[in-house]
């Protein structure tokens, strides 16, 4: 199909998929729902429901400026609504004067149980508290088995979304220009690094697009593609905005502080 051409060879499931539930909902007039997806993900999502007269959809995560979302998918003349997505708040506390926990702490203590990492939504770590939205369906095998982190235990219960914590991380946007959307020229102008070391990072494993490993310095960023760089942080490549006269792309990038 034509669509596919606009996308990456890797993500040619996902489409599937997409194009699957689209299918389904036309013909039994049902709604659907995703597990959560990644900004990348949201992106492609959105790009393919916008030649979907016959149905409405959104997403949501928790809040308005979650990262990650689920989306629902249904016949033009139902509505959706922010209580319709099933999500849960779960809430536990640890001692922070005498523990320190990160996201990736958490984050791995999750995944350790043996859960899709789809089934996560956004996590908040800060202040002696663990936020994390899961997909309502897990959420009482997470409160019975995910009980420590670090050999620190802990107990979730569930919480109003009311009661979701806005997150302190804050993201610097910046407005560039880039001879190419490779791998290493991104993380170069992003880190603030030379281009040999950005490879060398890459060639190391230590870069990872959409929470996937990537080794191809040459490997091509697409608009709404997460970044990741072992002991630097995330970043986004938030939007292509277009070719300066010179052939550079214009592009709108953030890092997290």
């Amino acid at each position: 199909m034509e669509i596919y051409q606009h996308f990456r060879e890797e993500e040619r499931p996902f489409i599937d998929q997409v194009l699957s539930m689209q299918e389904e909902v036309n013909i039994r007039y049902e709604r659907k729902e995703t597990d959560f997806l990644d900004p990348r993900e949201i992106f492609i999502f959105t790009s393919l429901m916008g030649a979907q007269p016959d149905l409405i959809w959104d997403t949501f995560g928790g809040s308005e400026k979650s990262e990650r979302k689920r989306a629902i998918l249904a016949p033009e003349y139902e509505e959706i609504d922010q209580q319709d997505f099933s999500l849960t708040l779960l809430q536990a506390s640890y001692p922070d004067k005498f523990i320190t926990l990160e996201h990736r702490d958490v984050l791995g203590a999750f995944m350790s149980l043996g859960i899709k990492r789809e089934k996560l939504g956004d996590l908040v770590v800060q202040d002696g508290t663990i936020q994390i939205i899961v997909a309502e369906e897990i959420s009482d095998y997470i409160r019975m088995n995910f009980t420590s982190v670090k050999k620190t235990n802990v107990q979730f219960e569930e919480k109003s979304l009311t009661h979701l914590i806005a997150s302190n991380e804050t993201w610097k946007v910046n407005e560039t220009t880039l001879s190419s959307l490779r791998l290493d020229v991104l993380v170069k102008e992003i880190y603030g690094i030379s281009r040999k070391k950005a490879g060398m990072h890459i060639d190391a494993g230590h870069v990872k697009v959409n929470f996937r490993t990537v080794e191809n310095p040459s490997f091509q960023l697409q608009e709404g593609d997460l970044l990741s760089v072992r002991g630097k942080g995330r970043s986004r490549l938030m939007e292509i905005r277009g070719m300066t006269k010179k052939e550079k792309f214009r592009v709108t990038i953030s890092k997290l502080n």
